[in-house]
């Protein structure tokens, strides 16, 4: 079932990213100032960690609120390809924040080994086990929103909140064996607060790198292959007079693709004949796929010789 243009594109569009945007920038200024002043006042290691992640988080979704405002501006005489990779900016800010958090996060684990263990108080494990609850329906409300919206920076920031529920996870781990230790009299659990921070450490940078990795591939015109490309491609080949299909490239702009194509017409049609099969395929193009922002059509004509050699129509 194809879905209304108004639904991917449009006022209602906007607003339902926009407020996906204001949800998870709210949430993350809430759970920042609660993992860190809970991480402090209960003395674990593991869940100030996790506050520093979130604090990163709320600046990546202020990247994520820039980037769906510029995304959604319609092309202009200087970006006649629409803004799409504004949205690729925002993503590559919140990989550049991750990263940047991760590796704070590890060398605070590390210099924490060093010190005198103390176990945590219990207020910091009900702390983690909330953020936990509330990331998780963030990453579903998000990642729902942009798989309906095409939209990379919200799909990057519900990588986000998982990658919140995991170190949230591994900080609760962390904080429940130290617990234990301290009960238990066993010294070494003591250090599993600090190890969780290292873990959590290690999560938000592989997380960091994820997004990055596919950000970079889309803002270098990376186009689609495989099975990616055959739903335009049988479209293309379904439109009457097109005997062949040259050369098909789909490039990912973030929130839409634009198509190039060359298709082969049979060469004793007129101009005006080859142009309204090009406009014709152009047209079955951005009716039946709303990701689609503009098709350039090239048409090349089928020679003689090849009719005779039984020309394939792919």
């Amino acid at each position: 079932m194809q879905l209304q243009e108004d639904e991917v594109y449009g006022p209602k569009a906007d607003r339902q990213a926009r407020r996906g945007g204001w949800w998870s920038l709210a949430i993350n200024v809430g759970l920042t100032v609660s993992k860190i002043a809970v991480g402090l006042t209960a003395e674990s290691p593991a869940l100030f960690a996790d506050g520093v992640h979130s604090a990163a988080d709320v600046v990546g979704s202020v990247a994520v609120m820039v980037g769906l405002w510029i995304g959604r501006k319609p092309a202009d005489a200087d970006h006649p390809y629409g803004h799409g990779k504004a949205e690729l900016l925002s993503s590559g800010i919140v990989a550049g924040v991750l990263l940047a958090a991760g590796v704070e996060i590890a060398v605070e684990a590390v210099r924490s080994f060093w010190g005198r263990p103390v176990a945590p108080g219990l207020a910091a494990a009900w702390t983690a086990v909330g953020a936990i609850l509330v990331k998780e329906w963030l990453y579903h409300y998000n990642y729902r929103l942009g798989r309906r919206l095409h939209s990379r920076s919200l799909l990057a920031s519900a990588a986000d909140h998982r990658s919140d529920v995991l170190s949230s996870s591994a900080a609760l781990i962390g904080i429940l064996l130290s617990i234990l230790g301290a009960s238990w009299h066993i010294g070494w659990m003591l250090y599993m607060d600090s190890v969780a921070s290292a873990a959590v450490a290690v999560l938000v940078v592989k997380m960091g790198y994820e997004i990055a990795v596919d950000a970079v591939h889309v803002l270098m015109d990376r186009v689609m292959e495989g099975d990616e490309i055959l739903p335009y491609r049988d479209q293309i080949a379904a439109v009457a007079g097109v005997r062949r299909i040259d050369v098909l490239r789909v490039r990912d702009h973030g929130q839409y693709v634009i198509i190039d194509v060359e298709i082969s017409v049979l060469g004793d049609l007129s101009v005006s004949a080859g142009h309204v099969i090009a406009t014709r395929v152009k047209e079955e193009l951005m009716q039946q796929f709303p990701m689609v922002r503009d098709v350039w059509v090239h048409v090349n004509p089928v020679e003689a010789k090849e009719r005779r050699n039984g020309f394939p129509r792919l």
